[in-house]
């Protein structure tokens, strides 16, 4: 949804007060999601952003990457093009260094008030075990409430390995199965957790959590990848 970007930094209108508009009118737009609660996908790509453009500050080389450049000539001998900044290259690096150094701080004020309500539901969110739970946790079930909707949620969980070439890193995908009244809901987690075993019997002794919360904040930009993120810290502590 973000209207910010790299590309609003180094491209774009010439004018800095135009820019300066730009980008004061996207974080608006952020902000705007932080006031309602409403954290994902905003805090995350105003995170990456905030960390590109902290890192673009320290080594300038790396803007330079991004600016316009002409061929020169070509190294037959080395098979290599070799490029030259367009003319005024140096001037609009300087530009854009002022003008991200400029930017920092507010796009810093603005993530903090993302980060507070990340925290703030971070600590109103509780990840319980529900009954006998099996060595292999990687899959299995989780209850997670939407308040506003007065219903709760059945999810299938299951953790994937990702491979990069420097690192290794986990990720949760999460399916709903169903979604029940939760005005109607009677019954335990251990007896909702009963019924699933018997509907989809792949999962004999499947590992299941409940989320507990009494927030009412939004469920899609908010809950759920807050308590993810609880889910995971939870699996591998």
């Amino acid at each position: 949804m973000s209207t910010l970007s790299l590309e609003t930094f180094l491209t774009g209108p010439q004018d800095l007060e135009a820019k300066q508009y730009l980008i004061l009118q996207g974080l608006r737009e952020h902000y705007d999601e932080f006031s309602h609660n409403r954290l994902y996908p905003s805090l995350s790509e105003l995170l990456e952003l905030f960390v590109l453009l902290e890192g673009l500050v320290q080594k300038k080389s790396d803007i330079e990457g991004h600016l316009p450049q002409r061929l020169k000539e070509i190294d037959l001998e080395n098979m290599k093009l070799i490029y030259e900044p367009v003319q005024g290259n140096n001037e609009d690096l300087e530009k854009a260094i002022d003008l991200i150094n400029w930017a920092l701080p507010k796009i810093k004020k603005t993530l903090d008030e993302g980060m507070d309500i990340y925290n703030f539901v971070d600590d109103q969110i509780a990840i319980e075990e529900v009954g006998i739970m099996p060595m292999y946790r990687e899959e299995g079930y989780w209850f997670v409430p939407e308040s506003k909707a007065s219903q709760l949620h059945l999810l299938r969980y299951e953790v994937s390995l990702f491979t990069s070439a420097k690192e290794r890193f986990r990720s949760l995908k999460t399916t709903l199965l169903e979604s029940i009244e939760q005005a109607t809901v009677a019954r335990s987690p251990e007896s909702i957790k009963l019924d699933l075993i018997k509907k989809y019997n792949d999962l004999p002794n499947p590992a299941t959590y409940t989320c507990e919360t009494d927030l009412d904040f939004p469920y899609t930009e908010t809950i759920l990848p807050v308590a993810k993120r609880k889910l995971m810290a939870h699996l591998f502590s």
